[in-house]
Parts: C-alpha cells; structure tokens; sequence
C-alpha cells in the first residue's frame, strides 16, 4: 500500500493506494461523512477488488486529512473529489478503466461527479437514499448515468434504494444496518461479482 498526498483548492487531500497485480481497471472509493477509509465495508471491498485485477486507491478527502468530522457542503466535496480523481487518472492510474464509488456520503459524491470524472461505473455502499429531514435523494443514484451497484444493510436507517433496469442500477441487500459490518462476505461477494460483469464490458 501507497500513501499519496495530493493538492486540492480545499487543502491537502490524502490517498491510499492499493494496487492490484496487472491491473484492469482501478475503483476509486471515497469514506462516510463522519467516517474514514478503514471503515471495514471499505476494507472488505478492497480485498475483494484487488483479488479481481482492480487497483484501489482510498480518498481521505482535505476536510478529514485536517482533523475536522463535519463535512463541507456538496458542492466543495464535489470539487475536491473531482480534482483527486483527475490527479490520480493523470498519475498512478493512468489508462485504467476507472470505477468511482464509496459509503454513505462518498456515494454520493461518486454519482453526483460522474461527467467530470469520467467514471464508467459507481459502487454505493450504503447509499442513504433518504436524508435525515425526510428528502429523497433518488436523483443522485438516477442521475448517476452509468451502471451503478447500490449494497444495502436490511436494516439501513437511511432506507433502501430500488433496482431500476432502465438507469442500469442494481440493489443488493445484505444483514445488517447503515455501517454495513454483520455480513461483509456478503458485502465483499456482491461486489466482487458485479466488478466480474464491469470489467467483462470493458475488455
């Protein structure tokens, strides 16, 4: 594993990179609000990647790299992440096929940038389709315009996002809730299972 520390207008962002053996593509994956890249769902995730030919780089975004919890508002995540990703496809992932994803509010970030990060296709691990004052965030995932897989705790506060063939959106619902930790063989098998089929489109 590699650490990478990277500029960005809103500080120094930080990214650790796994590489995959003759890499096929590389996913990156961005961590929860309050969280960060050792969320076990995220640790899951990456074996199962790196096992199927995918490099994986982590993002600790600039607000968590300087010791603050609360995110920023979407549109200053947005940008930092978009820089991130465009310096890591110019660097250490040049001419990867690249996947964009992440938990909870990384997700988010991951759907909302697609257009200018080039993504091909996003990973939504516990996606949280309805926010705390009760608006939907459908339009993110709909909005996404690429495959995306949305891997979803049973028990998930934050409600359960609906397969839609039509915008190319799987659901694959897991035991457990928003953390995504009482089944991560299932967690890591889901996505290991839908990065076969991405990565079968690609070559």
């Amino acid at each position: 594993m590699t650490v990478i520390e990277l500029d960005t207008d809103r500080g120094a962002a930080r990214v650790h990179l796994h590489r995959a053996d003759d890499p096929r593509a590389a996913l990156v994956l961005g961590h929860g609000a309050g969280g960060g890249v050792t969320a076990p769902d995220l640790v899951a995730v990456t074996r199962a990647a790196r096992a199927a030919g995918v490099s994986v780089a982590l993002v600790e975004q600039p607000y968590r790299v300087a010791g603050r919890r609360s995110a920023p508002r979407a549109p200053l995540l947005d940008a930092a992440w978009t820089s991130i990703v465009q310096q890591l496809r110019a660097g250490p992932l040049d001419g990867l096929p690249l996947i964009a994803g992440g938990r909870s509010s990384g997700a988010r970030v991951a759907c909302r940038t697609v257009a200018a990060t080039g993504a091909t296709a996003v990973l939504c691990l516990a996606f949280p389709l309805v926010a705390p004052s009760g608006v939907s965030r459908q339009d993110e995932l709909d909005g996404a315009g690429v495959s995306v897989l949305v891997v979803q705790g049973s028990s998930d506060r934050f409600g359960i996002p609906e397969p839609d063939a039509a915008v190319a959106r799987s659901v694959v619902v897991v035991r457990g809730d928003h953390g995504l930790k009482s089944d991560l063989p299932a967690v890591a098998d889901a996505v290991a299972t839908w990065l076969m089929v991405i990565l079968a489109r690609a070559s």
